[in-house]
């Protein structure tokens, strides 16, 4: 993947991010946080489970440092987590920015389940977005159970509406 598809990648997470916050933005601080289904039983732990990892990626990759997990109880309404999300979109731009081809092949070792591993710097970024866009489709279902409709944040939207760009 060239660097210019993996910040087009981003563009489409972070869009559909904003499109996803956008169809959260009726529920209550109870729906939010209430048990529904799914691995990680709530909204609101599902988000910082993906906003915690999209971090972490981002730390192991050479960004900006997350320190430990993030954890949901610190998250009481939407609004504290997107406020977060905001400053770490920024930072995965700025880094994203800072990189180049060369770059997304280098390799990265990581430690995941006890196990050290190395994976290319591009493929865990490319990972990093590809989790982010499973469990949105798993907290679409989640606001469905809850009453709400989540609107569709398909990539085929994004680039209908985004064209790409050369960068």
């Amino acid at each position: 993947m060239s660097l210019h598809e993996m910040r087009r990648l981003f563009d489409y997470n972070y869009w559909a991010n904003q499109k996803l916050f956008a169809a959260l933005s009726p529920l209550t601080a109870e729906q939010f946080t209430q048990t529904v289904a799914g691995s990680y039983g709530s909204v609101r732990n599902t988000l910082v489970h993906v906003l915690s990892a999209e971090w972490g990626w981002l730390d192991r990759c050479g960004g900006p440092p997350r320190g430990a997990k993030l954890e949901a109880h610190d998250f009481p309404t939407l609004a504290s987590l997107t406020d977060l999300w905001s400053r770490v979109e920024v930072q995965m731009r700025e880094y994203l920015g800072r990189l180049s081809d060369e770059d997304l092949a280098g390799e990265v070792e990581f430690t995941l389940g006890g196990r050290t591993q190395r994976m290319t710097r591009g493929d865990l970024l490319q990972h990093a977005a590809i989790h982010a866009a499973h469990h949105r489709g798993q907290i679409a279902l989640l606001i469905r159970t809850l009453g709400f409709e989540p609107g569709n944040f398909d990539f085929v939207i994004f680039g209908a509406t985004s064209p790409a760009v050369a960068r």
